[in-house]
């Protein structure tokens, strides 16, 4: 079976390599990264991603607007959409699910246990 591809999208580098390590703690997941929004949608096509993991607020296009272009894109218009922030209040969390998101987890996040959250989210999605 081939491993899942994940696009984590983050403008910190740090937390993106964060994500990365802890997502390849799980061999059913292959990670690319991307610094930003414009980043992350040039490299659809070449990557296919099967789950995006995006965080909220990027400059010049944010998460949400990721998302928009994702749903607008009909290849990509059901891809999982993660969104990973710092800002998991309950209305902001609502908001995000209410845009098409698939889930939300919240930073900081533990990255001993990051893969299996995003993994969780992913198989509640499809039992859905």
């Amino acid at each position: 079976m081939h491993p899942l591809k994940v696009l984590y999208v983050d403008d910190d580098a740090v937390i993106r390599e964060l994500a990365q390590i802890s997502l390849e703690l799980d061999a059913g997941f292959a990670v690319r990264t991307a610094a930003s929004g414009a980043e992350a949608l040039a490299c659809l096509n070449e990557f296919q991603p099967g789950a995006v993991l995006l965080d909220v607020m990027m400059p010049k296009m944010d998460g949400p607007e990721v998302l928009e272009v994702l749903r607008a894109t009909p290849q990509y218009a059901a891809t999982p959409v993660i969104f990973v922030t710092a800002r998991a209040f309950p209305e902001e969390r609502d908001r995000l699910l209410t845009l098409g998101a698939t889930g939300v987890i919240t930073k900081p996040f533990d990255p001993m246990s990051f893969a299996k959250h995003v993994r969780s989210i992913l198989a509640a999605a499809v039992n859905a």
